[in-house]
């Protein structure tokens, strides 16, 4: 059974739809990536997986399956349930998504509680563990630290942090890259491809750049004039594209990766 199976039209109010009967399946373990140019619904798509497209003036009709189990049904109570704790998210601005008035210890254990019973010791040893898989400081003064303390890699690695401290089944990423300089943004994709070993989490990677998502996922699907026109390997989109679109992203490119010809193997 797929992990995430998707067909949806999501539309915003006196507009024409942004995505029409889009179609999007994840298979657990699978990295995934979601490519095309800014405003083709990439993020509107990833806030109906979250159940929080209302909240930007969206509306979402169709099918969102997790596990075979319908979503679109769900009461707000039981989106919290999920929410953070089996589908997680990470935003592309860090900065602006911490809380710059609270410690960074402060906004972990505030996540951690979300969704977990326990005391202090049990808390602790989830944050430090968070903090160690994504290779950030697991010590009482990088907790103490303000967001306005750590430089912009670390907030965004503390964001990662926050998002699999229930080791979610699902992250979505929605251009987690597009707020780092180029060095921070080759680790930033290091670590979400170990944490995709590690821990076995589907990943949907969201992004307008297609080379990163050559270098991170099992399948690249590209959306264009509101669905999806393609979704194959990495070598295929990049050398035998079957879409007018895709090639002329492929053409822009400076030059094309070095891929193997075949489809990494997905994580248990």
């Amino acid at each position: 059974m797929p992990l995430l199976s998707a067909r949806l039209t999501i539309a915003y109010q006196g507009k024409p739809p942004v995505l029409r009967d889009l179609s999007l399946t994840l298979e657990p373990g699978e990295v995934l990536g979601l490519v095309g140019h800014s405003g083709c619904g990439k993020s509107s798509l990833a806030l109906a997986i979250l159940g929080l497209l209302n909240m930007k003036g969206g509306t979402a009709s169709g099918s969102i399956l997790w596990h075979g189990r319908e979503l679109m049904s769900l009461r707000e109570r039981e989106w919290r349930r999920l929410r953070g704790k089996e589908i997680s998210f990470v935003p592309q601005s860090p900065m602006s998504s911490l809380n710059p008035a609270l410690h960074i210890g402060t906004q972990l254990s505030e996540a951690w509680k979300l969704h977990a019973k326990g005391g202090r010791e049990e808390r602790q040893e989830a944050i430090l563990r968070g903090l160690e898989n994504v290779s950030l400081p697991a010590t009482e003064d990088f907790l103490r630290r303000y967001p306005s303390q750590i430089s912009v890699g670390q907030a965004q690695r503390v964001l990662i942090a926050m998002a699999i401290l229930h080791r979610p089944s699902l992250l979505i990423a929605d251009e987690p890259t597009s707020a780092l300089d180029a060095i921070t943004q080759s680790e930033i994709l290091t670590l979400f491809s170990g944490l995709n070993r590690k821990l076995g989490m589907g990943i949907l990677f969201i992004s307008h750049d297609l080379l990163f998502a050559g270098s991170l996922c099992h399948r690249i699907a590209i959306i264009h004039d509101g669905n999806i026109v393609e979704c194959d390997t990495p070598y295929n989109i990049f050398f035998h594209p079957a879409h007018p679109f895709t090639e002329k992203l492929v053409a822009a490119l400076p030059s094309p990766p070095a891929l193997p010809n075949t489809r990494p193997a997905l994580v248990n």
